[in-house]
C-alpha cells in the first residue's frame, strides 16, 4: 500500500466526467457533494439504470506495477470511502495485517477478513449512509512474511 493509493470510483465533478455527463444533457448537482442529478455520487456504476445515459457501466482502467512493498488490495464501495480517507484505510489495514499474519490462531478469520470486517464496522460506526462492501486481498503470504 503506497501513500499515494487512491479511490478509483469516478466522481461526477471530475472535469472529463462532468463534460461527458453534460454532453448527454445531464446535470451534476452539489448536494452533500457532487452528484449526478443530485442522486448518485459517482459517474460510473453497474446498477442505477434509471440514470442512464449519464451513469455508464464502462470502467476506467489503469495499470500499476506492483512492488514488494505492496501489502494488500482493498476494493470497497463508496460507503467506506465516504467516511474514511485512503490514508486511514491504508494505515488500519497495514496494522491489522502485520499483527494478524504473525499471531493468527488456527480456526480464526484470516488477516484479510479481519481487515474487511474492521473497516466495515468503522464505516457503520461513523454512520455511513451508503452501501458498505469491503474486499481485502492479502498480497503477502504468511510464510513469505515470516521469512522477511
Amino acid at each position: 500500500m503506497r501513500d499515494h493509493a487512491c479511490c478509483y470510483f469516478l466522481q461526477p465533478h471530475r472535469e472529463d466526467e462532468l463534460l461527458r455527463i453534460e454532453e448527454q444533457d445531464g446535470k451534476v448537482i452539489n448536494w452533500n457533494g457532487a452528484r449526478v442529478f443530485g442522486v448518485l455520487a459517482m459517474s460510473r456504476a453497474i446498477g442505477d439504470r434509471y440514470l442512464r445515459p449519464w451513469i455508464i457501466p464502462v470502467p476506467e482502467i489503469s495499470f500499476t506495477t506492483r512492488t514488494d512493498e505492496d501489502e494488500c488490495l482493498i476494493i470497497a464501495s463508496d460507503g467506506l470511502w465516504d467516511v474514511m480517507s485512503n490514508n486511514e484505510v491504508g494505515e488500519l489495514a497495514r496494522q491489522i495485517l502485520r499483527h494478524r499474519r504473525w499471531y493468527a490462531a488456527a480456526g480464526e478469520a484470516t488477516a484479510a477478513q479481519t481487515v474487511a470486517d474492521s473497516l466495515t464496522e468503522i464505516a457503520v460506526g461513523r454512520n455511513s449512509s451508503d452501501n458498505i462492501s469491503v474486499i481485502v486481498v492479502d498480497l503477502k503470504s504468511k510464510k513469505k512474511q515470516r521469512n522477511t
